[in-house]
This record gives C-alpha cells, structure tokens and sequence, in this order.
C-alpha cells in the first residue's frame, strides 16, 4: 500500500514512536511518507490510506483540521481513524455521551462557549475541594489548570477567558492521580499492551512536558475488560485507541478516550509497532 502517516509542521518527520511504525510499515513491504496534515502541496489521493498521528496542533485549529479531514474522507481516501469516529472524538463532550451510557467517567461538568458561571458557587455545589479546569477542544495539558474553593473567586475571571472561547470542562481533581493513570492501548479491537503514568511530585499533569514519567505495566485483573467494555460503544471500526483512566476503588475510571492522535508508547512494547500494521493491513483488506 502507499501509505501516510500524518505529523504537524513542527515534526515533520512524526514522533519517535511513529518513525518506528513507519520502519515496521516499510519493513514490510508498504510505500510510507511522513505527510504534514496542512501542507496545500501534497496530492492526498495518491494514498491508499492516511494514518493521523502526530498532529499535534489540531487543538488549536479544530475546524480547519476538521475540514481537512472531511475533504479526505470525501476523496475516497482511507482514514485511520475514520472521520466519523475524529468528528466525535475531537471535542470531550463524549465524556457526558459516555456516561449516559453507563460508562464510569471521572465527574465532569460541562460549560457551553459563553456560559455565566459563578465558579466557587459550582464548587460548592459538587462539594469539590480542589478541581481541574480545561478545554473541551484540548491536548497536552493544553490551557489546563488547577484552581481550588479558597481560589475561585480570583480565578473567576480566567474561568470568564476560557469560556469565551469555547466549551469548557470542570472536573474534581482525583486523589488517585498521585498513584498513576493507566493507559490501555488497543489495536484494531485487540489489546496491545498498558502504561502506567505518574504526574511530578506536586503535580496532576502526567504528560512528559510537566516532568511526568511512564512505564510499561501489566494493568490489574479485570482492567482490560474494563477497556473494552468502553471500547464496545464504538461503532465505527477503528485502527488504534488509547483509554486513559484512573482505578477509582475497584472501578476504572474513565479520564479520556484518545482516537486522534495520541502517543501509543510503541517503542515501550517490542510487540507493538508489528501489531498495529498487522491490524491496519487487516482493516485495509475488509
């Protein structure tokens, strides 16, 4: 197959972890290109399939990344993941989708772009000491920030800022966090293997950028059924998915669903990388 991997401008040659898919891609016999999602010079009809990976920047330019997406899908040309599934996934309202599906999430309240929120009144009434305040439309930690009921009042003003520019997510910040989010990678509908991340000391940002560290772990019994079971309310067939939750008492709990372009720590599990081209040439062929 010709294959593209999709990266951003400011790593035009992917991650590491998407360098080592490409090698495995080319290792066995398929034609790979990094391709950076907005460069206006590629002819994406070349492709038999376009794999999303490092876009790293489609936070920040939703719609045109969407857009760009949806001419894609409206050449003919095969996404990993489908456009539907990144439509749905882009924006974390699917967190309140899932939980009315019975799906354990971590609590989330969620603000409409330009909702009037008295921001300690809300943390009064969710009884929530401490809370985590982000974009729906994020990645990275991107605009995320912490802010506790002794706070509030002078963080209603950045509160106000956020939500001028679009939907917004409060949520408790979860003791749990200390010990660690596990991350679940599965590979088209097959699991792969688990991460456990661990915020610095002091911290509730797990991602590497904060000074967050990750290793490789064989996650509790029970766990992956657990994923799966979340991973079942998909409809759409799907490459990759990363779930990313915390073990609230016996329960995992749902932090996020990550379908776009998340690190799937490839180079963490020997396995990996020929597990995933095993699943993407399986799906190409169906």
């Amino acid at each position: 197959m010709r294959l593209g991997l999709a990266t951003y401008a400011l790593l035009p040659q992917l991650a590491i972890d998407d360098q080592l898919f490409l090698m495995t891609l080319r290792q066995r016999g398929h034609r790979v290109d990094a391709v950076v999602w907005d460069d206006t010079h590629i002819d994406w009809a070349d492709y038999d399939g376009v794999i999303i990976r490092s876009c790293w920047d489609y936070h920040k330019r939703p719609a045109e990344f969407l857009a760009w997406i949806d001419r894609l899908d409206g050449m003919g040309v095969r996404l990993w993941n489908p456009a539907p599934l990144l439509h749905w996934n882009h924006e974390k309202r699917y967190l309140i989708e899932l939980a009315a599906q019975s799906i354990p999430i971590v609590p989330t309240i969620y603000l409409e772009r330009g909702a009037l929120v008295d921001l300690a009144q809300l943390l009064r009434d969710q009884q929530w000491a401490d809370a985590v305040i982000k974009p729906a439309i994020a990645a990275t930690a991107f605009h995320t920030w912490r802010t506790n009921i002794t706070q509030a009042v002078t963080n209603q003003q950045q509160l106000a800022a956020l939500v001028a520019r679009g939907a917004v997510l409060v949520q408790p910040l979860m003791p749990e966090i200390a010990q660690g989010e596990w991350s679940l990678l599965f590979f088209g509908g097959e699991f792969s293997h688990a991460v456990l991340k661990r915020p610095a000391p002091g911290d509730f940002r797990s991602q590497d950028d904060f000074g967050g560290t990750v290793e490789l772990r064989n996650p509790p019994p029970g766990m992956v059924d657990q994923a799966q079971h979340i991973l079942s309310t998909l409809s759409s067939p799907w490459l990759y998915a990363r779930v990313d939750g915390l073990v609230v008492g016996s329960v995992f709990t749902l932090m996020e669903l990550e379908l776009i372009e998340p690190s799937l720590f490839l180079s963490a599990a020997p396995h990996a990388a020929n597990m995933l081209a095993t699943a993407l040439e399986r799906l190409s062929a169906e």
